[in-house]
């Protein structure tokens, strides 16, 4: 089989070109294809470890099969002022918290917060066996970004790397991942915090609680801009 892989930036500078076709065995995995380019192209190696994958533009885990015509692109950071960078992602697989967490690591920072958000057993007073994401997707990946670079304001160093689920969740899996790299502590959580109380009042992404009284959508606090 054979797929796409696009690059962005400075991975567009080490990989030499903006877009490739790759051949693979059928039932290649993502990782198949990082150590493919990587043979191919070895300043690659470092940044694909790093970078997030999108697939066919969605998040993928690393051992989930490619398809044929497969288009893929490895997303390096956006800059959002010296030394600042964001990553922001919707997926509807599993979120790869070591790769959310990777996201943001650079030398000068003394600090990496790392808050994971997962499905508990109760929903106030109601049993939970599930959740279901739900998502007006291009506003909330808009309104994603849009968090990260107003915490820049006031954090203007911060890493930043928020990853939100959609789809039906289990009971303990992760719902949202939130990671913030800064020099200091204090920092790194007040400006994790910060992003999890405005994603919570201001992305539009709602939750459906499923459990023995039948399903029921979670009502929180009224939308904000």
């Amino acid at each position: 089989m054979r797929v796409a892989v696009l690059f962005f930036a400075a991975l567009r500078e080490a990989a030499g070109t903006s877009r490739l076709e790759i051949d693979l065995p059928e039932g290649a995995t993502l990782d198949d294809l990082r150590a493919a380019l990587t043979r191919e192209r070895p300043a690659l190696a470092k940044p694909l470890a790093r970078f997030p994958a999108l697939v066919e533009g969605r998040v993928r885990p690393a051992a989930q099969a490619l398809k044929d015509g497969d288009e893929v692109a490895w997303i390096p950071p956006v800059a959002g002022g010296s030394g600042a960078v964001v990553h922001v992602a919707l997926t509807r697989e599993p979120i790869d918290m070591e790769a959310v967490r990777r996201s943001v690591e650079d030398p000068g920072a003394g600090a990496v917060v790392l808050f994971v958000g997962t499905v508990r057993d109760h929903e106030g007073e109601r049993t939970v066996e599930a959740l279901e994401y739900e998502a007006y997707e291009r506003v909330a990946a808009e309104r994603l970004r849009a968090l990260a670079e107003e915490a820049l304001a006031a954090w203007p160093a911060a890493r930043i790397a928020i990853a939100h689920r959609l789809g039906r969740l289990a009971l303990g899996e992760a719902s949202v991942a939130v990671a913030v790299a800064t020099a200091h502590r204090a920092e790194a959580f007040d400006c994790c915090r910060h992003l999890m109380e405005r994603l919570k009042l201001s992305v539009p992404i709602w939750k459906r609680s499923f459990g023995p009284q039948g399903a029921i959508w979670v009502e929180g606090k009224g939308y904000e801009e």
